[in-house]
């Protein structure tokens, strides 16, 4: 089995870190996978997306172009994506940027506000880890101990003090499934 996820959003809003957080997930449970980092050259507030492959058996590309999952933290990504998702796929999106409504009916689409969550809960910054939160508590893709193996290896020791912050996010991504 092969799952196919795109994360997409600004530079900056840590979407290549969540990528990089699935990515570890999948190392740490034995999987195959590649991470494939696409961001222009502006980086901060420029275009960023990545691609994650997680699967159980060789990957013959790491390029993705109809994910099973999509993470769109902005109106742009939305729209450059959302028509590349695979009939029964799922798309999440920061409704408290994206301004889009899914049209869709052959995928589950699910809106939620990311920014206002992670700000509200004195966490500035950490909307893509309450999407990915979210996404992870929508597939069980991987369960909350692999995750913080994860963000333990993606977190250099000097900031280790994110680490704590980060999974509160994570956390309340995963609350607000209902």
């Amino acid at each position: 089995m092969t799952t196919e996820i795109i994360l997409a959003g600004f530079g900056g809003q840590g979407i290549l870190f969540a990528g990089k957080i699935l990515a570890y997930c999948g190392l740490i449970a034995g999987k195959e996978l590649s991470w494939l980092p696409s961001y222009g050259p502006e980086m901060r507030g420029g275009t960023a997306n990545c691609s994650v492959c997680i699967s159980d058996e060789p990957i013959g590309s790491p390029v993705v172009t109809t994910p099973d999952y999509l993470i769109a933290m902005n109106g742009p990504s939305y729209k450059k994506f959302i028509d590349a998702v695979k009939p029964d796929g799922l798309v999440l999106f920061d409704n408290s940027i994206v301004e889009e409504t899914c049209e869709r009916t052959d995928i589950t689409a699910i809106s939620l506000p990311a920014t206002d969550i992670a700000t509200n809960a004195g966490l500035n910054g950490a909307a893509n880890m309450v999407l990915l939160g979210r996404m992870l508590a929508e597939t069980n893709l991987f369960d909350m101990d692999t995750v913080k193996k994860a963000m333990e290896k993606c977190i250099p020791p000097k900031r280790a003090h994110l680490i704590e912050a980060n999974l509160k996010a994570i956390a309340l991504g995963m609350a607000e499934k209902k």
